[in-house]
C-alpha cells in the first residue's frame, strides 16, 4: 500500500519550526508526531533562516503605484514647461509692443 505525502503550507511549516524554536520541543518528538523525516525539518529550518531577511525588507512598490507616480511626475513636468512657455510668450509680446512691431 502506497503512503500519501502530506504537503504542508508555509504557515504550517512556520508553526512547526516555532514549536521547536520557541516552545523548545525536541525535533525527534515533532518528527514522530507529524510523520516527518528529520532531514525535511532541517531543510525547512535552513530555508527559514536563509530567507528570514525578506521579512524585514520593505515591500516593493506595485507596478500600478510606480506607474501612477511616474504619471504624476510627468504631469508636473508638463505643467512647469507650460508655465515657462507662457512666461516667454508674454515677454516676447511685450518686446514686440515695445519695439512697435505690433
Amino acid at each position: 500500500m502506497k503512503k500519501t505525502r502530506k504537503h504542508y503550507t508555509a504557515d504550517e511549516k512556520v508553526a512547526i519550526l516555532r514549536r521547536h524554536l520557541l516552545d523548545k520541543e525536541p525535533i525527534s518528538k515533532l518528527c514522530d508526531e507529524l510523520g516527518l523525516q528529520p532531514t525535511v525539518f532541517y531543510r525547512w529550518q535552513k530555508e527559514f533562516f536563509e530567507n528570514g531577511a525578506a521579512a524585514f525588507q520593505t515591500k516593493a512598490r506595485s507596478p500600478q503605484a510606480a506607474e501612477q507616480e511616474r504619471i504624476a511626475y510627468l504631469e508636473k513636468k508638463i505643467q512647469r514647461k507650460d508655465e515657462v512657455l507662457a512666461e516667454l510668450m508674454g515677454e516676447h509680446i511685450a518686446l514686440k509692443k515695445e519695439l512697435g512691431e505690433l
